[in-house]
């Protein structure tokens, strides 16, 4: 047998088999909320429930449990304290955890038990056996509607009859009570004691000790998307319109991006509008690609050049603006230039769409038209939700004389300063689109914020952006949607989006207050609760002789390439040329922080980079990040495409990279892998029997 050996063998063996129990990658208990978003930070204590800072609720929710609780009559005020804590675990940013178990849900959040304390990994402050203190406070009190009741079978059982419980009603003693609520805080799980769950905290985590970069291509692109099939081929867009199909190099064989410039995988400059402040903006590949060939792409169109650039204005009566009344922006009328959002198809170069080397210019369908009423802050992006499949499209809120002076952004009926999330698998009628009063060919996804807040535009995901700049999904934790939002005067910041969040701008600049609400500003505000973001830097942070900064948001790092950096979010500034390394701090609390981090060019670099001074490398603007299938992170800038390489081809100390390149023979492009050394001491012993029992049977090609 050739290749790595026997040795080898038995190490890949491993690490495949354990990664197909789906313990790679596995971390411990990670925040996470019921209905599978990523918690969000609030910008003001909850009014009932005791939340600040990162949670699962907004306030309407926080009202919701708030009438729960009253609907009980406790009349017992220590018994109430209790009960009320326990629903208010709802908005514990750990609430996915507290309330499901083995993938069951429970109507009580999992309550801290002492007698299975032992493995404990919380703070020693929820070390308590919050479960017999529940027990011993309220079991002789009468609960309307307990929380605690069994199923309504059960009840019948027991012959309840009454809609008032008392626990002694429905369990026979402490420990049958304990044994259906009580749990224990551990690797993979947390336990509630009464507080807002809190993990053991580290100390602060050292930043890299540097970013490695090899330079491997020298075009100059807006957007990088890894080819759906799974292979080191990759999409490449550029401003002006065209989108490339390239193979991405083996790292460390000294090649350059395979791409033929001449011949282009899809040419729209027919269509897109080009010029400093627009472009073709994003493109996305559906989820199948490989199968049905559609892919997506969004750009700015100009309605005196294209027939095709047709759509309703974004400054219209039902946001209470008239376009008539819009001033001239640099000549331009109001809504002359629009953003669209096409599919085209790649079927057309055979049955097997994943083997396509082009794709047919001829718009397949339009999914969304429409006209913006300044020339500058158009967002753009668009990507496929990996949990859901949804296509999210990203826009800023149409700049004019910056401030947002006609509120586009808070204004919840526009769809300037959003972030919608769009059916594209499911196209209505055209007599349903009209009724709808849709924008385009798609559907709204049922569980859209309007089903909660039905003053929302039902397009709307989330609203209160200026203009994002890239978003990613967090490969190893889908649920985390991260956005970067350029700033106006003071800051630029990195927002976690969750579904119906209100980010702030105009009336807020990332924390700081830019706008008091007017007449002009949506009343609802007063009552809303404004997110804060979880990351970001003042303009006094990057070079004052710039005049301006814009941040541009990237990706969490999941490649072990670099495992020093592994698990922190990489953004960089536009003009400044600069690159950010954010990370939770303690882990899996909530609270980010981030600070800048030196790069440099691999002496090994395919192409020689420019440098600035002495050394750094001169990357010019960053215009972008990109991620590979195997989850390798780029940096695309004017000067070139730029990938993550190990630090020590710069001459980078990284303790952690010589413990990878022992224990690991390389990542996984679906699972981003720990150093072995790390997995195992995680792994159970009976987990740990199992595998090394099955290992021959793998390893014959028997499992």
């Amino acid at each position: 047998m050739g290749g790595r050996g026997s040795a080898g063998v038995l190490a890949t063996s491993l690490i495949l088999f354990l990664s197909f129990l789906g313990l790679l990658g596995r971390s411990a208990s990670e925040p996470l909320c019921t209905d599978s978003r990523a918690p969000f930070t609030l910008a003001k204590p909850l009014a009932f429930c005791p939340y600040n800072g990162s949670s699962c609720c907004n306030s309407t929710q926080d009202a919701q449990l708030q009438m729960q609780f009253q609907t009980t009559n406790v009349s017992d005020p220590a018994c109430g304290s209790i009960l009320k804590s326990i629903l208010c675990a709802r908005c514990d940013q750990f609430s996915a955890e507290l309330f499901t178990v083995d993938a069951v849900p429970r109507p009580i959040p999992v309550l801290c038990n002492s007698t299975v304390l032992a493995n404990s990994s919380q703070s020693n402050e929820a070390q308590n056996d919050y479960c017999s203190q529940a027990w011993d406070t309220c079991r002789n009190i009468s609960i309307y509607n307990s929380p605690f009741a069994p199923s309504l079978q059960t009840q019948a059982k027991l012959n309840i009859k009454s809609n008032f419980t008392k626990l002694t009603d429905l369990y026979q003693s402490k420990t049958d009570f304990c044994k259906a609520f009580g749990g224990a805080s551990g690797n993979d799980s947390v336990c509630y004691s009464g507080e807002p769950v809190q993990l053991n905290s580290t100390e602060a985590p050292t930043p890299p000790p540097g970013l490695c970069l090899e330079k491997i291509g020298s075009g100059s692109y807006l957007n990088m998307v890894a080819h759906p099939d799974g292979s080191n081929r990759a999409f490449f867009s550029t401003q002006k319109g065209y989108i490339y199909l390239a193979t991405v190099p083996e790292m460390g064989s000294g090649k350059t991006m395979d791409v033929d410039e001449s011949s282009p995988f899809l040419d729209l400059t027919d269509q897109v509008y080009f010029d400093t402040q627009f472009g073709m903006m994003g493109m996305a590949f559906h989820p199948n690609f490989a199968q049905n060939g559609r892919l997506f792409a969004s750009f700015n169109c100009d309605k005196t050049k294209w027939l095709g650039c047709t759509g309703r204005c974004s400054c219209n009566s039902d946001v209470n603006c008239d376009p008539s009344k819009l001033p001239s922006d640099n000549g331009a009328t109001p809504c002359q230039y629009q953003t669209v959002v096409a599919e085209y198809s790649a079927n057309g170069s055979g049955s097997d769409p994943s083997t396509a080397t082009s794709a047919k210019p001829m718009e397949f369908r339009r999914i969304f038209t429409m006209g913006l009423p300044f020339t500058s802050h158009h967002g753009g992006q668009i990507l496929f939700g990996p949990a859901d499949g949804y296509l999210y499209f990203m826009t800023g809120d149409g700049g004019g004389t910056g401030g947002d002076p006609y509120n586009f952004s808070q204004n919840k009926k526009s769809l300037l300063g959003k972030i919608m999330r769009l059916d594209v698998d499911n196209i209505p009628s055209v007599e349903k689109i009209n009724k709808l009063g849709l924008w385009g060919n798609y559907s709204i996804p049922k569980d859209n914020p309007f089903s909660e807040d039905a003053a929302l535009q039902p397009e709307i995901y989330a609203l209160g952006m200026r203009n994002p700049w890239r978003c990613s999904f967090d490969s190893l934790r889908p649920s985390y949607f991260v956005c970067a939002d350029v700033g106006q005067d003071e800051y630029e910041e990195v927002d976690l989006i969750t579904k119906g969040g209100n980010y702030g701008w105009r009336i807020y600049e990332g924390p700081k207050l830019f706008a008091k609400p007017d007449s002009a500003t949506n009343s609802s505000l007063n009552s809303s609760n404004f997110i804060f973001p979880i990351m970001g830097y003042s303009h006094s942070e990057v070079n004052k002789n710039l005049g301006s900064a814009s941040i541009t948001g990237g990706y969490f790092y999941r490649s072990m390439t670099d495992p020093c950096t592994y698990g922190r979010y990489l953004y960089g500034d536009l003009y400044a040329g600069a690159i950010w390394a954010g990370i939770e701090n303690p882990e899996d609390s909530g609270n980010y922080t981030s600070s800048k981090i030196p790069f440099a060019c691999a002496k090994d670099s395919p192409i020689k980079c420019d440098v600035q001074g002495s050394s750094l490398p001169s990357l010019g603007y960053i215009f972008s990040f990109g991620e590979d299938n195997k989850k390798d992170v780029y940096v695309l800038a004017s000067s070139g495409v730029y990938r993550v390489v190990r630090p020590s081809r710069c001459s980078y100390t990284c303790s952690k990279e010589n413990l990878t390149d022992i224990a690991s023979p390389g990542p996984s492009p679906s699972s981003p892998s720990s150093p072995a050394n790390r997995l195992i001491a995680r792994l159970n012993n009976s987990v740990l029997v199992a595998a090394f029992l099955l290992l021959p049977l793998l390893i014959l090609g028997k499992f």
